[in-house]
C-alpha cells in the first residue's frame, strides 16, 4: 500500500523524459540540469518501487512499468493544472513569430508541448518570413521569434542547425540545355537568396518556375513535378528525393535556427524552454529517421513522436 503522496515535480520530469526521449532535452524544457532530472526520476522510481525508464548510451525508453504509469502520470498533472486554473487570474499572453522555413509539420506537436507546460498561457503564434519576423520583433510587436540566420544579425540563441538539399519529385527530369526550374518562397526569403547566390556562383543557369507564399505551397510544387526546391529534409513532401548530387548542383550549407526573445523569466520563459527543447528533439529525430517512416501523435499533453525501432538516442 502506497501511503506517502507522490512528488508532482518528479512526475513532471518523468513525463518530460517520456515525451522528449531524452534526459538532456527534458532538462532544457524544465530549465534545470540533467543531474537534477536524473535525481527526480530516481526518487520517483524509489517511491514506486520499480524502474520506469531504461537508459543506455544509445537510447532512452520506458520500461513496461513506465509505459503503464505514463497515462496515470499525465492525468495527475492535468488534475493539478485544473486545480490551479480555478485560482488563476488574467491569462498571460506570449506572442511568437516562427519562420515558415522553421515551423514544419511538427508545429502541432510543438504547440501541444507548450500548452502542456502551461495550459493557462495564451499562445499567439504568427508564421512569416525570417526577415519580416525579425523586423516585427525589433518593433516590439512580437515577444519572441524563431528564425533562420538573418544577414546583419549576430544575436540570438542557436537552437539547432539543419542541412538543406535540392529536392524534386522522383518522376521529375531536368531537360538538357534548359535552365534549372526552381520553386521558391516569395521575397524576402533568406533561403531563396542563398540558393540563388550559390547557383549563380556555380554558373548554373536557372529560372523561377514557381513562387509560393509558404513552404507548404513550395512543397506542393515539388510534388507536382514543376522543378527543384532548396528545402530542409523534414520539410519534404512525401517521396521527394535530393537531386543535387546527380545534377552537380552546389552543396547547400547547414543553416542555424535562432531564438530571439525579450522574455527573461516567469511562466512564458518556462514555456519557451519547453518549446526549444521539443524543437531540438524533433529536428534530431528528423535527422535519424526519414519523414516517410515517422508520424506524429497529437493530443494535448500526449504530443510525442511515435518511436521508430532502433532509432532512439539518449
Amino acid at each position: 500500500m502506497i501511503e506517502r503522496p507522490l512528488d508532482l515535480d518528479a512526475i513532471a520530469a518523468f513525463v518530460c523524459i517520456a515525451e522528449l526521449d531524452s534526459f538532456t532535452r527534458a532538462a532544457e524544457a524544465m530549465r534545470t540540469t540533467q543531474a537534477a532530472i536524473s535525481l527526480k526520476l530516481k526518487r520517483l522510481e524509489a517511491r514506486l518501487g520499480c524502474r520506469l525508464v531504461e537508459r543506455t548510451p544509445r537510447y532512452v525508453r520506458l520500461s513496461a512499468r513506465g509505459a503503464a504509469f505514463l497515462e496515470h502520470a499525465r492525468e495527475l498533472l492535468e488534475a493539478q493544472d485544473r486545480a490551479l486554473a480555478e485560482f488563476a487570474g488574467t491569462r498571460q499572453r506570449l506572442t511568437i513569430g516562427i519562420s515558415d522555413h522553421v515551423a514544419g509539420p511538427e508545429l502541432p506537436a510543438l504547440i501541444a508541448r507548450m500548452n502542456a507546460q502551461d495550459p493557462q498561457l495564451l499562445i499567439d503564434i504568427r508564421i512569416g518570413s525570417s526577415g519580416d519576423l525579425i523586423q516585427s520583433f525589433d518593433r516590439r510587436e512580437l515577444d519572441t521569434v524563431i528564425v533562420r540566420l538573418h544577414n546583419g544579425r549576430s544575436d540570438g540563441e542557436i537552437l539547432t542547425e539543419e542541412k538543406f538539399g535540392w529536392f524534386a519529385a522522383p518522376s521529375w527530369r531536368h531537360r538538357a540545355g534548359e535552365p534549372l526550374p526552381v520553386a521558391t518562397l516569395a521575397e524576402p526569403c533568406g533561403v531563396r537568396a542563398m540558393a540563388a547566390k550559390l547557383l549563380d556562383a556555380a554558373g548554373v543557369p536557372w529560372t523561377e518556375i514557381f513562387v509560393g507564399g509558404g513552404v507548404a505551397a513550395v512543397a506542393a510544387a515539388v510534388t507536382a513535378g514543376l522543378g527543384v526546391a532548396a528545402l530542409a529534409p523534414r520539410m519534404l513532401p512525401f517521396g521527394a528525393i535530393d537531386v543535387g548530387p546527380k545534377l552537380g548542383l552546389p552543396d547547400l550549407p547547414r543553416l542555424p535556427v535562432l531564438l530571439h526573445t525579450r522574455v527573461k523569466d516567469g511562466r512564458p520563459r518556462d514555456a519557451l524552454a519547453a518549446l526549444a527543447a521539443a524543437f531540438r528533439s524533433v529536428v534530431r529525430g528528423a535527422r535519424a529517421t526519414p519523414a516517410k517512416k515517422g508520424r506524429k501523435k497529437i493530443d494535448g499533453r500526449k504530443a510525442m513522436l511515435l518511436p521508430i525501432p532502433g532509432k532512439r538516442t539518449a
